[in-house]
C-alpha cells in the first residue's frame, strides 16, 4: 500500500511509484485512487503496475491525495472485483480502501453487514472493512474509523482516501508493516520504507500498532486506539521473505539480517562444497552471509528473468509451478560436475523447490546441499500469507530428511529458530512466529473458516 497527501504533488505518480517499490508484494491486480476537490476517482485492473497504467492512465488521476494498492489475494479470489483500492459511496459521502493482511472476523461482520441491507462488491476481507466505514461516515469520517477499528479483528494495515483526508492505520498487534515518511513537508504513508526512496521522501517512522495517522489541509495527526491483552507481534516473515532487502523494520536493514542469518546457517548446517549460489533474489543475502562464513566461494548460478515475479505468492500451485521455469534458468558452466550449497530464504508448499532442485540436476550438478535460512514452516498463516491449509505445508507432516527426500537434494538443513532470532536481534516477543511454532497471538476460528475461497459463490458468479 501507498498513500500521500500533498497539494502541490503529482500524487498519482507519485503513487505509481511507490507502487512500483512495493511491486514484490503482490502481482494480482494494482489499483490507484485520487482525491481532488471532493471527489474519488480509481482507475485498477488486473496484473502489474506497469500493465495497468501508463500515461494516459496517470493523466487522468489528478488531485491533491492518493492511496495506491497491489494485491496478493488472501481472503478472496483472483478478480477484478476484488482488485483494490475498493470505493465504496454512502449517505453522499464517497471513500477508496486499500488493506493488507486478514481478518479473523470478516465472516461475522459480512453476515451483520448483509442482514443490514449492505451489498458487498466481492469477497475480500477489505470489502467488510470499506463497509463498516461507508456505513458511519455521514456522522464524520473520524468517528467511522474508530467506529470500524473497534470492530474488525486480525491483521490489518488500512489505507483510507475520503473526499478530503487520508486516513492510516495498523492493527494494535501491527502483524502486518506500515510506515509514515516525509516529501518536502508533505506526509506519505507506505507498506516499507522502500518506496520512500524511489520518490525522494524521508522515512520518517513506523506507524504504531494501534494507531490511526490522518493527514488533511491542517496537516497530520495521530490517535491510538487499544485492545486489551495485545503486544507488538511484527509477521517474523517480512525479515525472512516478505519485505525488500533494503527496507527498515524495527530500527533493522532487512539486508543485514539475512546476510546474518546465512552466517549462522553456515554454522550449524555446514556443507563441503566447491560454490553457494543463491536463489534470487530473496535467497541473496544469506547466500553471501553463508559463504563469507564458510569459505567456500559465492557463484551466481541461477539466472532471474527479472520480468517475471514471486512464484511463492503466485494464486495457484501449476502457476507457481510452471513460474520457476520461467523465472529461473541454470547457469550450466558453473553447475556442472559442482557441489552446490543452495541457499534459500525458505519452503512452504515445497513446489517451486522441488522444481528448482531438479533443474539443477538436469544442469549437471553434482551435488545439491539445500540450505534454508528460516526453520521449516509447519504450521498455517492467518495473518496475510497465503498458506492457511495445514495440508498444504510440505514440513507440516514430514522431517527434515523426508522433506530432503520429497524434494531430491542430497542433503537439507534449516535455520534454527533460536538462530534466526538471534540473527535479527530482537526479542521474540516483538513477533509472531506462527509458521514455525503454532502459536497465534491474535485467536482464530479455525481453518475451515480461514479459507481464502469461504466468500466465494458456490455458482462461480458473484451474486
Amino acid at each position: 500500500m501507498f498513500g500521500i497527501f500533498a497539494r502541490d504533488h503529482d500524487v498519482a505518480r507519485l503513487t505509481f511509484f511507490g507502487l512500483f517499490a512495493l511491486q514484490h508484494r503482490g502481482q494480482e491486480s494494482a489499483g490507484i485512487a485520487v482525491a481532488d476537490e471532493g471527489q474519488i476517482t480509481v482507475v485498477k485492473d488486473m496484473g502489474l503496475v506497469s500493465r495497468v497504467f501508463d500515461e494516459r492512465a496517470l493523466a487522468g488521476l489528478t488531485g491533491q491525495a492518493a492511496i495506491g494498492h497491489v494485491r496478493y489475494s488472501t481472503t478472496g479470489g483472483t478478480s477484478w472485483q476484488n482488485a483494490q483500492p475498493l470505493v465504496r459511496s454512502h449517505g453522499g459521502v464517497t471513500v477508496a480502501v486499500g488493506h493488507n493482511g486478514n481478518l479473523v472476523n470478516a465472516d461475522e461482520l459480512r453476515r451483520e453487514l448483509g442482514a443490514a441491507g449492505t451489498r458487498f462488491q466481492g469477497t475480500s476481507d477489505t470489502d467488510v472493512i470499506a463497509a463498516l466505514i461507508a456505513a458511519g461516515a455521514s456522522e464524520g469520517l473520524d468517528a467511522a474509523v474508530r467506529r470500524a477499528v473497534s470492530r474488525i479483528r486480525g491483521a490489518y494495515s488500512v489505507t483510507v482516501l475520503t473526499p478530503h483526508a487520508l486516513y492510516a492505520f495498523r492493527d494494535p498487534y501491527g502483524v502486518r508493516p506500515l510506515a509514515l515518511g516525509d516529501l518536502h513537508g508533505s506526509p506519505v504513508v507506505a507498506s516499507e520504507s522502500c518506496a520512500f526512496d524511489i520518490i525522494g521522501a524521508r522515512f520518517v517512522r513506523e506507524i504504531e500498532p494501534g494507531e490511526i495517522v490522518v493527514a488533511d489541509e491542517h496537516g497530520l495527526r495521530s490517535e491510538r486506539f487499544g485492545l486489551s491483552g495485545a503486544r507488538p507481534a511484527l509477521d517474523i516473515f517480512e525479515f525472512i521473505y516478505f519485505a525488500r532487502p533494503d527496507s527498515r523494520l524495527y530500527g533493522r536493514t532487512l539486508a543485514d539480517c539475512r546476510v546474518e542469518m546465512g552466517r549462522r546457517l553456515a554454522r550449524e548446517a555446514p556443507a563441503v562444497a566447491d560454490a553457494v549460489i543463491p536463489v534470487p533474489e530473496s535467497g541473496v543475502p544469506a547466500a553471501i552471509g553463508y559463504a563469507n562464513e564458510s569459505g567456500i566461494p559465492y557463484a551466481e548460478g541461477l539466472v532471474k528473468n527479472r520480468y517475471v515475479y514471486r512464484t511463492f505468492i503466485e494464486p495457484d500451485r501449476e502457476q507457481r509451478r510452471l513460474g520457476v521455469r520461467m523465472k529461473l534458468n541454470p547457469v550450466r558452466s558453473m553447475i556442472e560436475g559442482k557441489r552446490l550449497v543452495v541457499v534459500d530464504d525458505s519452503i512452504v508448499r515445497g513446489t517451486t523447490t522441488s522444481r528448482l532442485v531438479e533443474l539443477l540436476w538436469e544442469a549437471g550438478a553434482r551435488e545439491i546441499h539445500l540450505r534454508i535460512s528460516s526453520p521449516p514452516v509447519v504450521c498455517p498463516s492467518y495473518y496475510g500469507i497465503d498458506t492457511a491449509r495445514r495440508q498444504d505445508l510440505i514440513a507440516a507432516d514430514a522431517g527434515v530428511d523426508e522433506v530432503r527426500r520429497r524434494i531430491d537434494a542430497t542433503t537439507l538443513g534449516y535455520l534454527s529458530l533460536e538462530g534466526l532470532q538471534e540473527s535479527i536481534g530482537l526479542p521474540a516477543d516483538l513477533f509472531t512466529r506462527e509458521a514455525f511454532t503454532c502459536e497465534y497471538p491474535i485467536p482464530v476460528p479455525g481453518e475451515p473458516a480461514m479459507s481464502k475461497t469461504r466468500f466465494e459463490p458456490k455458482t462461480g458468479t458473484l451474486g
